[in-house]
């Protein structure tokens, strides 16, 4: 079964129907969360910025003029909740801010039932790649943070979301891995 438009979705959340808006933060959430947490938040200050996020849709939810392209307004808007807290707060990132969030990836992706040595070597792997990730520009970092939410946004929604163009979103992704898999490559 076919998922409801955008706009129909929209205006039913906007009536209060709770099943519009679990739609609704089904399908973006993982988008909003990538958003916030490409700017290396804290998990308890990411957390704030998607709440805050969702009530500016709260909020505003008449006034978004396209529906089709809320992926990309809640993008932006998240984009703008975390330049606001790091403005109030500061621009200090915790130590681990984003490992714990890898970490987390890292972890889900790993198989129970294999080799301890596997399990070592893996560890390993992932530790040399976070750290040459961590040696990337910050704009190369938050490109891939935002790339590999699930499901994959749009590209029109990473530009809204890092204030990029669509043309250069694809060749600069590339950039940014290729000098990736250069630096592993050297390690």
């Amino acid at each position: 079964m076919a998922e409801p438009e955008n706009a129909e979705v929209l205006r039913a959340a906007a009536t209060g129907d709770q099943k519009a808006w679990e739609s609704i933060v089904d399908r973006y959430a993982n988008l909003v969360w990538s958003v916030a947490r490409s700017f290396q938040l804290a998990q308890s200050d990411a957390s704030d910025v998607s709440q805050a996020t969702w009530l500016r849709l709260v909020e505003h939810i008449d006034d978004v003029r396209d529906p089709d392209k809320l992926g990309s307004w809640l993008a932006t808007t998240a984009r703008r909740e975390a330049l606001a807290l790091l403005r109030r707060g500061g621009r200090d990132v915790p130590a681990g801010a984003a490992t714990d969030f890898v970490g987390t990836l890292a972890g889900s992706l790993a198989s129970s039932d294999e080799e301890p040595d596997a399990g070592v070597l893996r560890d390993e792997r992932d530790a040399a790649l976070w750290h040459e990730f961590r040696t990337l520009s910050e704009p190369c970092q938050q490109l891939l943070r935002v790339l590999i939410a699930d499901p994959p946004p749009s590209y029109a929604e990473v530009s809204a979301a890092l204030d990029l163009p669509v043309g250069s979103i694809g060749p600069t992704r590339q950039r940014c891995l290729g000098t990736l898999r250069r630096r592993l490559g050297s390690t």
